[in-house]
């Protein structure tokens, strides 16, 4: 079976690192113009260096999305923009708008394009119109089934990448505008007020929503890799490290796994079991296997709660008296029930027992928001390392 890339998606260069620590194979990020998603933090050019050169230490990859739909005024300065980001060495971008790709072709600038999901691109024949520009992979539309993405392989052998991990939209992959009209905040220009989540009142007093419940191919890895999909793209550069890291992981172990013939029916149950706690929403295979029904979409008693998993971040560890050191994200007590996971280690379960402060006093619970308190823990810690409640196997 051939190997597969992870590419997790990366919102600042904190997240960046978190996610090749937890074994991302390479990053998305946005740059200051013309990215998608205009209200992340995004990268401007001197930190889009910083990030390449610090991805090609590990030997790992960043492509930046230059994915908005382009209006007359956004193109002045595009061409010295997409010569920067050739000068700094970025592994691709990720571009949508023709005018973009015969910018690049008839320049000759030396960027690899990866083709965005917004060009909604299902069928062999849009596939091949796009070759003539030169574009090396396509991001598949997320409403692409098996059969038109193993179409697609055969009759151009283009590198296909795939979302398999996060949010939907309800409408064909960039094709919205609902946000436009109803808040005057263009979605194709990074600027989506997700009105397809909120909820609105019928002519019977009822409510009702149009929502997607969240992408999750879990159970399709296999078949993805078999028809032809060379990388598994996960959803959210504005998801904080906790999902970054608690994401990529399980994939990274699942995919290795599953390369190595030795994914089980249990771990699949408990990836998914996991990844169902780092996020407020339902998943669903959606389109994939088939056409999405009533089970895949919300209508009507839509409930989302904020997650407080995440417990605390590892940021030091005493060999020695074994201590760590960690920073509070949620509340923890005394006598909690919680589990260390991390990149480099099997995740372990663990029962508080003693809290310290900074100055060593005991203390009956962490619930100040980034505080920094000790726990004695014989298991070696790493920096980076992070604390959750306790998920059952």
């Amino acid at each position: 079976m051939n190997k597969v890339e992870l590419l997790a998606p990366a919102g600042d260069l904190e997240k960046l690192k978190i996610a090749f620590l937890y074994g991302a194979d390479a990053v998305y990020i946005g740059g200051d113009r013309y990215s998608l998603r205009a209200n992340a933090k995004n990268f401007n050019l001197n930190e889009i260096k910083e990030a390449v050169l610090y991805a090609h230490n590990l030997n790992k990859k960043v492509y930046v999305t230059v994915n908005i739909i382009l209006h007359n005024e956004d193109i002045d300065g595009l061409k010295e923009y997409l010569i920067n980001l050739s000068h700094i060495g970025v592994d691709a971008i990720i571009a949508s708008d023709l005018y973009i790709l015969d910018l690049i072709k008839n320049e000759k600038i030396n960027l690899e394009v990866h083709l965005s999901t917004q060009a909604s691109i299902l069928n062999e024949y849009s596939a091949k119109f796009y070759q003539e520009y030169n574009v090396k992979r396509i991001v598949l539309a997320r409403e692409a089934i098996k059969e038109d993405i193993k179409k697609i392989k055969e009759t151009t052998n283009l590198e296909l990448e795939c979302f398999i991990h996060g949010a939907m939209c309800t409408s064909m992959s960039g094709r919205c505008i609902m946000s436009n009209v109803l808040t005057n905040r263009d979605a194709n220009r990074g600027g989506c007020a997700q009105v397809c989540r909120w909820t609105f009142e019928t002519s019977e007093k009822e409510l009702f929503s149009m929502s997607s419940k969240d992408l999750n191919l879990i159970s399709y890895m296999k078949d993805m890799i078999e028809v032809g999909v060379n990388s598994f793209k996960i959803e959210g550069r504005m998801r904080g490290i906790y999902y970054i890291a608690t994401v990529i992981l399980c994939y990274r172990k699942m995919i290795d796994k599953l390369l190595n013939n030795t994914l089980t029916i249990n771990d699949i149950k408990y990836y998914l079991k996991v990844l169902n706690r780092c996020a407020n929403r339902e998943s669903q295979p959606q389109f994939f296997q088939k056409l999405p029904d009533e089970n895949d979409q919300y209508y009507i008693g839509r409930k989302e709660e904020s997650n407080q998993d995440f417990l605390g971040l590892v940021i030091d560890y005493d060999d020695v008296n074994k201590i760590a050191t960690i920073e509070e994200r949620n509340l923890f007590k005394k006598g909690d029930y919680v589990e260390f996971f991390g990149p480099k280690m099997e995740t372990f379960s663990y029962q508080i027992n003693t809290i310290y402060d900074v100055d060593n006093n005991i203390i009956e619970c962490a619930n100040h928001p980034r505080m920094i308190i000790k726990l004695p823990v014989n298991n070696k810690l790493k920096k980076n390392d992070m604390m959750r409640i306790m998920i059952d196997k």
